[in-house]
């Protein structure tokens, strides 16, 4: 197959690159319309008790509460006469509204509950219509026209779900684009720095282009049949540019050692593709199938991520392998192009001498220079033991971000948190009495402010007050019993009492489905863990078989596997001890709570697939040395001297794009770009420059074992890195081309 592509790219390099222009502006087209098809939301499972609830209470009742509309009177008390006819204003022109249903206010009847003790603030409960996507826009109308200064002196803000949710829609593009406008120039920067030349500097932003614009039409496709959501771009644009500098530095690394020997331009494209082509083939299937894992999981956000994951990764191996080629042909020699001042100094030796020496010192004491790295890094790991895990509420938000002071406003000054109340649907006729008594156990549970049902609020296990019955609360064919507590929303006693409420026996013959925010978070944590041994398992099993098909050894996929396992454990402890545990929390402006478990289970899946992609990059010229003949001392020095200046400016230049994304408002955000970055890191640096090595000295010759059968197998079925030798020069390199006799790898 490699040999095929080569001739491909020798034979018709302009027809190719013809065929990439078209098929880039196609792809931008259809992917200019992918925002238009993804959709907001998908962190709950569909299947779920929770989102059952909630979509029977949608179908039944109209919906459950999540749009809080605070009240304040600054200057008096909301029951002066001014205030009291704005406040019944503000609540007839929301009821008016067409995007909201079940208005309920402090107005309706003077309720104690959704008025503050010092009768300055005052709550309207309001659920917005529409789908999740619809609910986004519709709650940013409703927002805009109704927040703010209001007549007779009161001021209004607005908290709930969806309050949340347009907050962090209004800010996550603020974040990207500051994210992209300092990620953008440095790696521009930093790519000149790493190739040394203009020409050769810009090989990457090609492929980059392609596998950025392939995945968005790819998203734009799947959209249209599909749950797709809006946030699967976002790494999109990451994981584009930096897979396409990831494999172009590696071919064009590969294609200019191959000059610097004196090889034709044709040869050194053909010996190119037969080593770095096929070292970016499996890179790119061990990538993949670590984001393919995200495809187990229920939820259409992590989904999402699995989609463009793959996407974008084999529309950037497809580019390496097909248009880098080309371009290398058409340009020859001109590759190194525009030479910059500080590249100009010729270099004789292909290797890196700071790696060559790393890995002769580490293979020489290999137990004495791997044990306190491996120290570190466990001591690193050390506060996943205490993780916990949750899912998004508005302390992701910055402090003065208006959702978040509302949600403040209800835990300090009212009795009881309605937004945060528990939502229980029967979905069936009940009489009186049953669904009293029922009731009466539920508000009798620690922690337990009310119960609010058709027939009226039960506290501390007795009728309060009796109710005539409402249409949002009570139908012949349903009821909807309302649980709030004073516990703090997400907290673990909070989420205890979801477990409470649905271990209460509903009244007999009916079925009670238990919805609300900390439901969903019960749920979708139990969702999560429940496939995430088949989703470790799937990743576990098929790079285990990728590597042994690469190496024809099944102690390296071992040895890979362990060692990413730790330097993985080391960055999510990191992440744990800072955003969970808040040290350094005041630093980058954060708010310690649990860490976010679709972002956490992303973040691990892109973090051991870029680690694999540097494993096979390291590997793979390990392995060609020792097909031809080296011991494993030899191969495993002069593998990591010629490797290791691409894996560290790879990763460098990786890591920026995923740093950038610290300086998001959104923490979520913040942890996925922190630890995603720190991950990359550890992973060029700790393990490939020290236990990579280690490991190998200590292995010997076992690092090579298989039995037998398996050997057998991999002689028919596996592939090896190192293709037809080059053809010797016949000459030395022509004097008008300086450049081609200089440091080949540009790093």
């Amino acid at each position: 197959m490699f040999e095929r592509i080569a001739d491909l790219a020798i034979r018709r390099a302009r027809l190719v690159l013809v065929v990439a222009v078209v098929a880039v502006a196609l792809m931008g087209a259809v992917g200019a319309g992918a925002f238009g098809q993804l959709k907001g939301g998908g962190y709950d499972d569909p299947a779920s008790p929770s989102t059952k609830a909630g979509q029977a209470i949608e179908e039944k009742f109209g919906g459950e509460t999540n749009l809080v509309f605070l009240v304040s009177a600054p200057g008096s008390r909301l029951d002066a006469p001014e205030a009291d006819r704005a406040g019944r204003a503000l609540v007839a022109d929301l009821r008016d509204d067409p995007n909201l249903e079940n208005v309920v206010a402090y107005w309706d009847a003077k309720q104690p509950a959704l008025r503050s003790e010092d009768g300055r603030e005052a709550l309207v409960l309001a659920h917005v219509k529409g789908d999740e996507t619809e609910q986004r826009k519709n709650a940013k109308t409703v927002i805009d026209a109704y927040t703010g200064a209001r007549e007779g002196g009161l001021s209004v803000q607005a908290g709930g779900g969806a309050a949340v949710g347009n907050d962090m829609e209004t800010q996550t593009p603020k974040d990207l684009l500051l994210a992209e406008a300092i990620a953008v120039p440095l790696t521009l920067l930093l790519l000149l720095v790493v190739f040394g030349s203009v020409v050769a500097a810009l090989l990457p932003l090609a492929i980059g282009t392609i596998a950025i614009t392939g995945t968005f039409a790819e998203l734009a496709l799947l959209g249209g049949v599909v749950d797709v959501s809006v946030s699967a771009t976002n790494l999109t644009t990451a994981l584009g540019l930096g897979l396409g500098i990831d494999y172009a530095l590696l071919m064009i690394s590969r294609f200019r050692e191959q000059l610097a020997t004196g090889s034709t331009v044709d040869d050194a494209v053909r010996h190119t593709v037969h080593t770095a082509g096929r070292t970016v083939a499996f890179s790119a299937a061990t990538v993949a199938v670590a984001l393919a894992a995200l495809l187990v999981f229920p939820q259409y956000f992590l989904r999402s991520f699995g989609y463009a994951g793959v996407g974008v990764v084999a529309i950037a191996a497809v580019g390496t392998l097909f248009v880098m080629p080309a371009l290398l042909v058409v340009l020859g020699h001109r590759v190194n192009s525009g030479r910059l001042p500080w590249a100009k100094r010729a270099r004789t030796s292909t290797r890196a001498p700071l790696w060559g020496r790393l890995a002769g010192t580490v293979m020489r004491r290999p137990v004495l220079t791997a044990l306190p790295v491996l120290a570190v890094l466990l001591v690193a790991a050390s506060p996943l033991l205490g993780i916990t895990l949750g899912t998004p509420d508005e302390r992701v938000l910055p402090e003065d971000a208006q959702s978040r002071q509302v949600a403040s406003v209800l835990r300090e000054k009212f009795d009881g948190n309605d937004d945060a109340a528990l939502h229980i649907v029967i979905d069936a006729p009940v009489d009186k009495a049953p669904l009293g008594s029922y009731a009466a156990e539920l508000s009798a549970l620690d922690g337990v402010v009310r119960v609010e049902t058709g027939i009226g609020t039960y506290e501390k296990g007795r009728l309060e007050a009796a109710g005539p019955g409402s249409a949002a609360l009570s139908r012949p064919d349903a009821q909807r019993v309302t649980v709030v507590s004073g516990l703090t929303p997400r907290s673990d006693e909070a989420q205890d009492l979801v477990d409470e409420v649905r271990a209460v026996a509903p009244p007999a013959g009916t079925e009670a489905l238990v919805g609300g925010g900390d439901a969903e978070l019960v749920d979708s944590k139990d969702s999560i863990s429940g496939q995430l041994p088949l989703a470790l398992g799937l990743v576990a099993l098929t790079t285990f078989v990728l590597l042994f098909l690469f190496t024809g050894s099944v102690v390296q996929p071992l040895r890979a596997l362990v060692l990413n396992v730790i330097s993985l454990g080391a960055t999510l402890g990191v992440m744990t001890w800072i955003f969970q545990d808040g040290n350094l929390a005041s630093l980058i402006g954060v708010t310690p709570q649990p860490m976010e478990a679709s972002m956490t289970v992303l973040m691990f899946c892109i973090a051991f697939g870029l680690s694999m992609d540097y494993e096979v990059f390291v590997t793979s010229r390990i392995k060609e040395l020792h097909d031809q003949g080296a011991d494993t001392r030899t191969a495993v020095t002069d593998g990591l001297g010629h490797t290791g200046r691409i894996v560290t400016a790879a990763a460098c230049l990786l890591a920026v794009s995923f740093f950038a994304f610290g300086t998001a408002k959104i923490s979520f955000m913040q942890m996925f770009g922190l630890g995603s970055g720190l991950a990359i890191l550890i992973d060029a640096v700790a393990v490939r420059g020290v236990l990579v090595p280690a490991a190998m000295r200590l292995l010997g010759r076992s690092a090579w074992y298989a039995p037998s059968f398996l050997r057998r197998f991999h002689g028919r079925y596996g592939l090896s890195e190192g293709g037809p030798a080059p053809a010797p020069a016949a000459a030395p390199a022509p004097a008008a081309q300086p450049s081609a006799v200089k440091d080949p790898t540009g790093v």
